[in-house]
Parts: C-alpha cells; structure tokens; sequence
C-alpha cells in the first residue's frame, strides 16, 4: 500500500516514513503544500496523512483537492489543532480520520490499517479471492491452504491486483504504486513484467489458476477470464 505522509515537520515526517515503511507500507513525504499538492496530483496513494499548517497553503484546502481528483484515497489528518471546529471541518471536508499530536505511532499505524481495511477489503483483516487467501496482519499469503512465500514488492503487487479485481491497469500505474515517484528515474518499465511473471509463477507452483491477464499495450488485469 502507498502512502503520502505532508508534514512541514522534517523530523517528524521522517520519524512516521521509516516506521510505516517496516510495517511494510511504500511511502513518500512532501514538506509544504506546493509540494503536496503536486503529489496528489500527480501520483495515487491509497493514504495520505496531512497536517493542517503547511508553508505556503493549508491542510483543509489540500484534503479538499485531493476529494476532488481522487474520492477513493484515504485521508487522515494529523494536527497539534485540538479544538472541535477543526476536527468537525477536517471530516466536513472528506478526511476519514483526525488526529491529535502529539500520538503514538502505534495509534496512527492502527488508524492506517483500519482505514485501508474499510476502503479496500469491507474492514475484514483476511482476503479470500477463490483459492487464494491473504492475512493482512501477518502480511502471509495462501493458496490452496499452503502458504506461498513473496518478496515485499511481489506481495505489494498481489495487493494491487486485489484491490482492483477486473480493472486493467497501465504499466505505469503499476510501477508508480510500487515504486513511487523513484520509477521517474528508471530506463524502462521492464521491471514491471519480471515481477508480474515471477508473481505468476509462485501462484501457479502452488495451484492458483493464473488470474493475471495481458492487456495488449495498456498493462494487465486480475480475475477470472
């Protein structure tokens, strides 16, 4: 899953990215309101934590953006703001969450994952999609009952697939849900079928009927042919 992280507060930022990135989550940062704007207009995530004060713009108006381009993007806002005006304006405006800092890092990590749980996969914390089961918490992935070992960018992709059954997607959303903004630096996008085929692979060795679809020169699609 990916996140954006928009907090003016380096340290802090930094502090939320590395602890987000080891429960596995690809994660970016944006340090002011120009800069986050850009973002959500560019890029998709499926989070983004914003604080309200940002240099040269403010939280509300870029929570208001982001509901405009993009109404399946989970919002939780992150501010030293405590008063009821604000949160009440924060969950007007299209944020799923609001919360109050300073918080403990397992609390926003909690608010991540059952945001993302309702948004993706109806609050349930195990995937089923025929043979194929995936423990979110555990981040383990079965077929047929017998446990199927990923790399961390293979399990990221199942999860995309997942979360959008039958919806052909491009290359290139692919490689950027992966790999965010980092894949602009890349010589092709050839990276992107090797993991697709390597993902392949594990799932038909343990019996998976092959649900990964070539879509001729768009990208691919996940479900039933």
């Amino acid at each position: 899953m990916k996140i954006l992280v928009i907090e003016d507060e380096k340290a802090l930022a930094g502090s939320i990215t590395s602890q987000l990135e080891k429960e596995g989550y690809l994660c970016e940062a944006a340090y002011d309101y120009p800069s986050g704007l850009e973002k959500i207009m560019i890029y998709n995530y499926d989070c983004v934590v914003v604080d309200i004060n940002l240099p040269g713009g403010d939280g509300f108006s870029l929570v208001d953006n982001l509901k405009k381009s993009s109404s399946s993007t989970g919002i939780i806002i992150i501010s030293a703001r405590n008063s009821l005006d604000d949160k009440v304006r924060g969950l007007n405006t299209g944020s799923d969450d609001y919360l109050v800092k300073p918080f403990h890092f397992s609390e926003l990590n909690a608010r991540i994952k059952s945001l993302l749980r309702r948004r993706n996969f109806n609050g349930s914390n195990e995937i089923v999609f025929h043979e194929i089961k995936v423990d979110l918490n555990s981040r383990k992935v079965y077929v047929n009952n017998n446990e199927i070992v990923l790399y961390r960018k293979e399990f990221d992709l199942l999860m995309y697939f997942l979360s959008n059954k039958n919806h052909v997607l491009t290359k290139v959303a692919i490689a950027e849900h992966l790999w965010g903004d980092n894949i602009d630096s890349a010589d092709s996008l050839d990276i992107v079928y090797s993991h697709i085929k390597n993902l392949r692979k594990k799932l038909l060795d343990k019996g998976s009927k092959d649900y990964i679809q070539s879509v001729y020169g768009i990208g691919y699609k996940f479900g039933e042919k």
